[in-house]
Formats: C-alpha cells, structure tokens, sequence
C-alpha cells in the first residue's frame, strides 16, 4: 500500500475502510499458516488463502458457513473444539498446541497442531481465530528419521562383528550385543569409561595413541588388540577404526568396529601345525641327503682309526673329521626343529632375517637339486633385522619356497633376494614357474582358495603366509603372469 493512499475525509496519513480491507486480506493471505476468524454463533467470518488452497474449497463454500459445515463432525466431536471454543469465549484464555487430523475429500490426510486465540475488546471476546499449522510433512520426515535411527541400531545391534562408538576423548558412548557376548561387560559397565582402559595392557598404550591421532590424522590399518573380558581372558580383535565428523568436518566421535579372531586363530594354529607337518615331509629327503654326508664321513674316519697301524697324525686327522661331520650333522637337526617347534606368537623377538633365509634355503637345497631347479640367493653381508618370531618368518618363507617348487615340476629358476628400501626389509621371491591365471591373482591368499590340482593341496599355505606377514606388521605384493612366473615382494618394519 502506499504511503500517500488515498484517505476518507480528505485527511492524509488515515486509510480508508477499503483500504483497511484490502491490506487485512492481504496479511492473511500472506500468513504460511491456515487461519479461520469465527464468531460466537460458529459462523466463519473469515477464511485465508492457505486454509482454502489447502481443504480445496472455495470462498464462497467456507465464508458465511457454520463450522460443522466445513469440518467433518467426527472431527469436531474427537476433539471436543466446540467447547473448547466456548471456553475461549467465556475465559479470554487461548488454547494452543493441539492436534488434529483433516482430510477434506479428494485429498491425502494432513496433520495440523491448532491454536484457538481470542479477539478481545473491552475485556470481551467478541470473536476466536482458528489458527491451523500445517505438520504433516514435519511428522512424516520425523517418522522417518526415526525408523532410520531404529533401522540402524537394529542393524548394529544384530551385526556379528563388535561395534563400539566413542567421544572424541574415546569414552563409550554405545556397546552393541557382539561387544557384551565377546567380553561379558554390559553396556552399563562400560558407559563414559575409556574404551583402552578394556584392552591388554600391553595394547593398552597403542590404542590410547591411536584414538589421540584420530583427532588429526586417518586411521590405522587394522590394528590387532586384545580385549580383557570380565573374566580376565584375553579376546583377539582386529579392529578398524573411523572418525565421525559432524557437518563442519569437527571430528565429534570414533566409531570401532572389531572382529573377533578367537576361533580364527584356532584354525590357523591347527593350520599352521598341519602345513609344518606337510613341509616337514618335503624335507624329509634333503635332509636325510644333508646328514647322509657328514655320516659317511664320519663313518670313513671311525673306521681308518680302527686300524692298529695308522699312524698319530692320521688319527688325529680321522678325529677332526668325526667331530666337523657330528657339527654338521647337529646344526642340520637344530635347523630342523627350530623350524617344527611351534612357538607362541606373542613371543617376538629382534631376528636376522638374513640367517633366517639362509636356513630355509639350507632346508629346501636337496628338493630344488631333486626338481632341476637352480637356486639363486642375493643376502647383503650386513644383518637386516626385524621384530617378529624366527619360527613363523622361516615358516612363510618355506611356503613361498615350496609353492615355487611345485610351480615348476620341469624345473627352472627360483631367485631369493633380500635387501633394504628405507625403513623396510625387503624380501623377494621369484620363480620361472606356471603363474597364476589373471582371473585368480586377487583370490590366492584367501583360505582354501587353490589353483593345484585336487589332492595336491588344500590352499591354506598362501593364506597363511598372508597372516603371518600382517601380524609382523608388513606387506606384500605379486605379479605374476601365466606360463611365466611369479614374485611376491614381502615389506617387513626394520627394527
């Protein structure tokens, strides 16, 4: 409206009551909620834009009618407006935040939350305005949301892998049901408790560091620690771990989630005992090759000193030569049974891994000869030492060996090199065997996953490799093309 409308009684400054219509219809139509101006007989005086676009009824069909006549009678008796209105009338009090449904015919049902304020003159309520906030898709999406949340915590809840959320200091904030089965701890146990407070105490140390550098920096790749349960066992987890960010980035939380490994490891160790056994037979010829000699020697010289005539500095020659073959024929069977004890795999240790290699390719010499296999080793004169168990390390390394071995039944070339790259040992094995199909490279470290033919293996060894090298907290790669060969490249932390 403008500022100099014209006004009644030639007096500028004062609208009209035309003027003052139009700009009472004008906010009304302007208002987003519905609104219905009533008067004490029920009669509506008034209906805005809102509330006839939304019940599809026209002016004409609303204005001048009672309100039963615009309103579904059970719609008015279920919510009793019609005393509440007579209320309104005699108290001068609104009501406000009331619910109700509409549905005018022809359209969907809506939703509204209504306020009945009055309009007083005088101390008197002379009308009520009905006013009608449409909800429907606020309570919708509400509904909503709330079956995601409830879809979500299902979903949580019923996972098999342990799921533990955390503030960004790492206290518990949720516990699914894995959690309480794996350790015995109700989420009322542990609730607003730091989450490495129910680590080993060895791994205590890493996973506070680690939920410290969330804050900053990505994640771990899969660190492995033990869980306390109530009952003072130690539960073997792999974790992964996550930031939860709000929309600004700020991390808000850390979400863990941990697969327990107990029955894993289980398997692996029965495994791991079972492909011992099967290296164990491949060597068995190499080895009896390897003492046969000392013994011939020694047998040779025992029976030279049998002589009555022979001659002091020949007996003493003979001596020299038992003792040397008694030596080697030692240092062979201690060889042998470092590899065959099993040995805990918490028990680590710094090892050459030069000498480690060294024993294995002892180890496995004869069958390369037997398989008219050349065997090249490259080992740098200066010790490369890493953190782990020297038993597991000359274990995957003699299944790297063996699978090459068996990789190429005509025989070939098997080059074993270990070196250094920065902060890593590196240790590469390459064959000039069979290779592995394109199709299979990306299958061949899953269990009892194999390539060889039926009865010739039961596709653990490559697998077991695999977990030997993470739980040294290295890597590893291969190429391999088929009918050419293989290289597996295995990273290990330098300690």
């Amino acid at each position: 409206m403008p500022r100099n409308a014209a006004a009644s009684d030639g007096k500028r400054g004062r609208f009209s009551k035309r003027d003052c219509r139009q700009l009472y219809e004008m906010l009304l139509s302007a208002i987003p909620s519905s609104v219905l101006l009533i008067d004490e007989d029920w009669y509506i005086l008034s209906a805005n834009r809102n509330f006839l676009e939304k019940a599809r009824r026209s002016a004409e069909e609303t204005i001048g009618r009672k309100l039963s006549e615009v309103f579904p009678e059970t719609i008015l008796s279920e919510i009793d407006l019609e005393r509440k209105i007579r209320e309104v009338f005699k108290t001068n009090e609104p009501v406000q935040g009331e619910r109700i449904a509409y549905r005018a015919p022809g359209i969907p049902l809506r939703i509204y939350y209504y306020s009945i304020i009055p309009v007083v003159r005088r101390g008197i309520t002379e009308l009520m305005m009905l006013l009608l906030e449409d909800v429907t898709e606020q309570i919708q999406l509400s509904k909503e949301v709330h079956q995601v949340e409830s879809h979500l915590a299902s979903v949580v809840e019923s996972a098999s892998d342990i799921v533990v959320s955390t503030d960004p200091e790492g206290r518990i904030i949720s516990w699914n049901r894995a959690a309480e089965a794996a350790t015995g701890y109700q989420l009322a146990d542990v609730v607003n408790r730091l989450l490495h407070e129910f680590f080993a105490p060895e791994h205590q140390g890493a996973a506070a560091d680690t939920f410290e550098k969330l804050k900053s920096l990505e994640p771990p790749a899969q660190p492995e620690w033990n869980l306390m349960s109530k009952d003072g066992q130690h539960v073997p987890v792999a974790w992964v771990c996550s930031k939860m960010k709000d929309e600004t980035g700020k991390v808000e939380g850390i979400v863990a989630v941990g697969r327990d490994l107990t029955e894993r490891h289980k398997l692996e160790a029965q495994v791991l005992q079972s492909q011992r056994l099967v290296a164990l037979g491949v060597m068995a010829g190499g080895i009896a090759h390897e003492i046969r000699n000392p013994l011939s020697v020694s047998s040779a010289a025992a029976q030279f000193l049998l002589q009555e005539d022979t001659a002091s500095e020949f007996v003493k020659e003979c001596a020299q030569k038992i003792h040397a073959g008694i030596q080697r024929a030692s240092l062979i069977i201690e060889n042998l049974l470092r590899f065959a004890r099993p040995s805990p795999l918490r028990e680590l240790e710094r090892v050459n891994l030069g000498a480690v290699v060294k024993d294995t390719v002892a180890l496995a010499a004869n069958g390369a000869r037997l398989h008219k296999i050349s065997l090249k080793v490259t080992i740098p004169d200066e010790p490369i030492v890493v953190l782990g168990n020297a038993c597991l390390l000359q274990q995957m390394i003699m299944n790297f060996v063996l699978n090459a071995l068996k990789a190429m039944p005509r025989g070939g070339v098997l080059e074993i090199t270990l070196g250094r790259n920065g902060e890593k040992a590196l240790l590469r094995i390459r064959d000039t065997g069979c290779g592995v199909p394109a199709e299979s490279l990306d299958k061949i470290f899953d269990p009892f996953y194999t390539t060889s033919p039926v009865g010739d293996g039961v596709g653990l060894g490559l697998s077991l490799c695999y977990s030997i090298i993470k739980q040294h907290f290295g890597a590893i790669e291969v190429e391999s093309t088929e009918h050419q060969g293989s290289t597996f490249t295995i990273h290990l932390p330098l300690s």
